[in-house]
């Protein structure tokens, strides 16, 4: 009996830190999408731990993003995702053949007071709305009828 590979799609969030930006797109994503989409983030050079403010302003939403850990990119992580999200992690994102890429220019969360990164969460937010119509195309209200 063989296993059928999964048919949802997966995104991975990439910025150099793995701290504020990855981190607050992986959280709305895992969220809005309530789990039909595989939700990954990873950094380049991941921080020791996520961003305070980042915390923050998810928590001020009803994200709670406490669990989550910085960490390092990996080849399988890029290899094993459909979309990958850069946010500045410059050349540092291996690239393959038949992924689709993105680079969202964001403004970097690090050493922002909690109102900035409101800024950033908002934007991310409308962004990953966006991709979650993309990824996962409604079904029209006539259908089966």
């Amino acid at each position: 009996m063989s296993t059928k590979p999964s048919t949802k799609p997966s995104v991975l969030f990439v910025c150099v830190h793995n701290a504020g930006r990855s981190q607050l797109a992986a959280g709305w994503l895992s969220h809005l999408a309530a789990g039909a989409i595989e939700v990954r983030s990873a950094g380049s050079m991941p921080a020791e731990q996520i961003n305070p403010a980042a915390v923050a302003a998810m928590a001020e939403v009803g994200i709670d993003i406490t669990t989550q850990t910085p960490k390092i990119l990996t080849i399988e992580a890029v290899e094993a995702s459909d979309v990958v999200v850069t946010m500045g992690c410059g050349d540092a994102c291996p690239v393959f053949p038949g992924k689709r890429y993105e680079d969202w220019q964001l403004d970097d969360p690090a050493g922002q007071s909690v109102d900035a990164v409101r800024t950033i969460r908002d934007d991310i937010q409308t962004r990953v709305e966006k991709l979650i119509a993309e990824l996962l195309p409604t079904v029209p209200d006539d259908a089966g009828r």
